[in-house]
């Protein structure tokens, strides 16, 4: 076979395979799944438990503006970490405890040893210090910052432990019911990388609720690359000093390299993509800068060219600064990368028995299952072959990362639900 027909085929397959990961095709579940959640549903203590769901909705609403009201800024979620620890507690969980790092983690003891299940959202938001956070409510839609993504996901962890234990429900397994820091930006999923750290405590399976409506299954992973890209000179005035070697004219000549380059490897293959977000330096117009920098961001669903094009960034900055260099510059400029963060690509298989529950359980509850792919704190036990996904927060929202973000409980106890059961058919119930 020539190797040009052995790409095309490899980059057909993955193509198919890809269409079908961003729910252009509705997935099924096997039959032996479908009848274990039936089985699960019809139970009597499984019924009062979704009943009481609906029961507690208004006690979950008030627990969702509750939150939105804490400020959780990057890396400065402790106070919104407290709290979500006393509702844990309040919620009937048996330890509660804060790591090193804050995360917030509730026990529930199952029956039998061995097998642990999470159920995760994360604390933190995207909102800067002294972000008005407080909630607006017009009509029956609530505004503000972060009360999508992901409040509404810490309210339903929360009303899915109360549903467990007002019902009096016991597992098998043990459940760790967690709030997480550092899921956003910056935070590059540290909460969890730090739960799945080397030598950490085991967990068998993991659903996080991050967005999206009820029905989502994300199942893959979306890899990223990002970096801080310094460039740095003397400095001086603009016209005394002028022809002095000028960081900000550096980082220009770098990212017009960049693009060329990145733009013609991203034009076919599997997607991936590249981006410069921030940019920054200088102290004023009339004076050459000492500094200039700027933020890439690189994803890709394959982990084999999200490599390369990282390869491609790094070359290409270097590139730039030795020919910018050699252009006829008084002195030079140097160079630093900060790796600033790194997400892991990966798929937890269709066939894997957690996503199977979690297309059947969506089935269950009338919602269409979409698989998708993105990047969430599920990425990491997606990485290390953990079975592992994010479900929707369901309900109806919108501007997530946006002053004016907004959630509409629109059936919102049924995403509660479809939590509430899986994690039990996860977790297996102790007779």
């Amino acid at each position: 076979m020539k190797r040009s027909t052995y790409v095309g085929i490899v980059f057909l397959s993955i193509i198919i395979h890809t269409n079908f990961i961003y729910g252009q095709n509705t997935p099924q579940a096997a039959k032996t799944y479908i009848k274990e959640i039936k089985k699960l549903g019809d139970q009597k203590s499984i019924k009062h438990a979704i009943q009481i769901v609906d029961d507690i909705e208004s006690e979950t609403n008030s627990d969702l503006i509750l939150l939105t009201e804490i400020p959780a800024p990057p890396f400065k979620e402790t106070v919104r970490a407290e709290k979500f620890k006393s509702m844990l507690e309040d919620a009937g969980a048996e330890k509660v405890w804060i790591d090193e790092v804050g995360n917030v983690i509730g026990l529930q003891k199952g029956s039998e040893e061995g097998k642990v299940v999470v159920l995760d959202a994360h604390l933190d938001t995207v909102f800067p210090e002294g972000t008005d956070v407080m909630v607006k409510q017009k009509g029956d839609t609530l505004y503000a910052p972060g009360i999508g993504d992901d409040t509404r996901g810490l309210a339903m962890v929360i009303a899915t432990l109360k549903a467990i234990n007002k019902a009096k429900i016991k597992t098998k397994a043990d459940i760790l019911f967690i709030g997480s820091v550092g899921e956003e930006g910056l935070g590059d999923l540290r909460g969890v990388k730090y739960l799945f750290k080397e030598g950490s405590a085991k967990i068998d399976s993991w659903i996080s609720i991050d967005g999206g409506s009820i029905g989502r299954v994300n199942n893959a992973a979306l890899g990223s690359v990002r970096y801080k890209a310094i460039f740095k000179g003397k400095g001086g005035h603009s016209w005394g000093a002028f022809g002095l070697a000028n960081p900000h004219h550096a980082l220009g000549v770098a990212i017009k390299e960049f693009s060329l380059q990145a733009s013609e490897y991203t034009a076919k293959g599997p997607k991936t993509s590249f981006n410069v977000g921030r940019i920054g330096g200088g102290t004023s117009v009339n004076s050459i800068p000492f500094e200039s920098w700027m933020e890439v961001d690189m994803r890709s669903v394959s982990a084999d060219r999200l490599k390369e094009i990282d390869s491609i960034f790094i070359k290409s900055m270097r590139k730039a600064v030795n020919e910018y260099n050699a252009s006829g510059i008084k002195d030079s400029i140097s160079l630093e990368l900060v790796k600033i963060g790194d997400r892991p690509s990966g798929e937890t298989p269709v066939d894997n028995p957690l996503v199977q529950r979690a297309i059947a359980v969506s089935n269950y509850f009338n919602a269409a299952p979409k698989l998708t792919i993105g990047s969430t704190n599920a990425s990491i036990p997606i990485s290390k072959g953990v079975p592992a996904i994010t479900i929707g927060r369901g309900g109806k929202g919108g501007s997530a990362h946006a002053l004016d973000e907004w959630w509409v409980n629109d059936n919102g106890a049924d995403a509660i639900k479809l939590a509430l059961l899986l994690t039990l058919a996860e977790a297996g119930i102790s007779k």
